[in-house]
């Protein structure tokens, strides 16, 4: 089966990386750059076709369609009536231990929960585990402020989680922005090297394209848009630390400003855990090789996973109505 985008021309000179390092996954930005008017809309409609073309992959739309359904069901509990804020707090406690433990940092709800409102401080001396929890509780908690920017503007967004989720392990100088130089990434070595600055300075523009795209269009459903920036951002690992945390977080504020789960009480972090970390990491593997095979399993396997995080979602709003966190 051929690609489902084609892929973005890039002079061979222009870096010397390996061949499938060079190439967008899925995203293929046109040869237009600051064009404005009839050219600009064509480039936006050509995006959104080829996005639309992933929705046919073989299990995709199925999944998208039980996401929405899902998603729905989670709007219209009856707890979301009156108590939206304090169900999306309790998503975010769960979302952000879930994302912590995907990254290996396993910790209790209570514990996440009790740190994230304050009840108890972070000690002083935090170990590997902790500054990766204190990582995901940043950008779990910033992923709903960045929901208002991150349609029209998803790069600034990016920058904004990588500035709370690498905040604990990395220098000023590099947080928010992504690499440069000869600086490189040492995170998710199973889905092989990561591509060098350039190739990640042309993807990233090429994304920010796609999520414009996508955001201005109702042919592609958003748990695809989520789910397909999600996996961009682990197999590019723009940034010298915290990428896992970031894709999860710019996961979860998509789904939310795409008007999936507008509430922000479903947990696609949860959904993921309860895959399993070699499933979780195996279908973005399968993504980062390429080809419309391993595109799909991840779409695939991101649909079910939003399912579950709404499921988990109703959890969390039958506790809160019954007054029962825990």
């Amino acid at each position: 089966m051929p690609e489902p985008t084609p892929s973005r021309a890039t002079p061979a000179a222009a870096d010397p990386q390996p061949a499938r390092a060079e190439q967008p996954v899925v995203t293929g930005r046109p040869a237009v750059s600051g064009q404005s008017g009839p050219r600009q809309g064509g480039t936006q409609a050509a995006l959104v076709e080829q996005l639309a073309a992933l929705v046919e992959l073989p299990g995709v739309r199925e999944r998208a369609d039980a996401a929405r359904e899902a998603c729905t069901r989670l709007r219209f509990h009856e707890a979301l009536r009156r108590r939206i804020p304090e169900a999306s707090a309790e998503s975010r406690v769960r979302g952000a231990q879930a994302s912590a433990a995907l990254d290996g940092a396993e910790f209790p709800v209570d514990l996440v929960r009790e740190l994230m409102s304050g009840a108890r401080d972070w000690p002083e001396d935090l170990d590997p585990g902790l500054r990766t929890l204190k990582g995901a509780v940043a950008a779990t908690a910033e992923s709903e402020r960045v929901a208002s920017l991150v349609r029209t503007a998803p790069l600034q967004a990016l920058a904004r989680l990588h500035v709370a989720a690498a905040a604990p392990f990395v220098d000023g100088e590099a947080l928010g922005r992504p690499r440069v130089g000869d600086e490189g990434c040492t995170e998710l070595v199973d889905l092989g090297p990561a591509p060098s600055p350039t190739v990640v300075a042309a993807r990233l523009a090429s994304l920010s394209d796609v999520v414009v795209a996508a955001a201005g269009s109702t042919r592609v459903p958003a748990s695809v848009v989520a789910a397909l920036v999600h996996a961009e951002i682990v197999a590019l690992r723009p940034f010298v630390h915290g990428n896992g945390l970031v894709a999860r977080a710019m996961e979860r504020a998509l789904v939310q400003a795409l008007g999936l789960d507008p509430t922000g009480v479903a947990v696609p972090e949860a959904g993921h855990v309860a895959s399993g970390g070699p499933a979780y990491l195996g279908a973005l593997t399968a993504y980062a090789e390429g080809g419309s095979r391993g595109v799909g399993l991840w779409l695939t396997q991101a649909g079910d996973a939003l399912v579950r995080g709404a499921v988990e979602g109703e959890r969390i709003s039958d506790a809160v109505r019954a007054g029962r966190l825990r």
